[in-house]
């Protein structure tokens, strides 16, 4: 599915930029709870994102990261091409997160029994850095602090964790 659509800017705290989507492009993409789709912009950059709910429209959140990758302004016209997500996490595993809970069987348990969203959350924080040592130290650390909390994720407590990691592998 392909169309035409602007960036726009919600006048609101909560939200910022995003793209609209008309609910006839959206509607084929939509099943329940499941609005995870395959978004390519411009034919230059490949978002795993979910489809926002608005009135009686959809719309895609996009970051400033993003926004800036793509030259874009608000008001300026992009090409949308859209496919359902199939993908097991709605998102790219990074390989090394993927070795380090197949090596760690109670992190992995912990990890699978977090919500979809939490555990896009996690998966993201590992794959938003490209440097492979960088991503096991941040899989190792989301890891500990899974088994250590039993589950529980506190992303504050999490982020000191990182910290802490990123730490030690620069002592080394």
């Amino acid at each position: 599915m392909t169309f035409k659509t602007t960036l726009e800017k919600f006048e609101s705290n909560v939200w910022g930029f995003h793209l609209p989507v008309a609910e006839q492009y959206a509607e084929p993409f939509v099943e329940g709870d499941d609005k995870r789709v395959k978004c390519v912009i411009n034919e230059e950059l490949t978002l795993h994102c979910a489809l926002m709910p608005r009135n009686n429209e959809y719309f895609i959140l996009m970051n400033k990261k993003n926004i800036d990758k793509l030259g874009l302004a608000i008001g300026q016209t992009v090409d949308v091409q859209l496919e359902k997500d199939t993908s097991e996490y709605g998102m790219p595993m990074p390989d090394s997160f993927r070795m380090l809970l197949d090596q760690d069987e109670e992190g992995n348990d912990y990890f699978h029994k977090l919500t979809p969203g939490k555990q896009r959350t996690l998966i993201y924080i590992v794959g938003k850095v490209k440097n492979i040592d960088s991503q096991l130290n941040k899989g190792l650390a989301i890891l500990y602090h899974l088994t250590s909390r039993q589950g529980k994720l506190d992303f504050k407590i999490l982020n000191e964790t990182i910290k802490e990691y990123n730490q030690r592998s620069k002592l080394k």
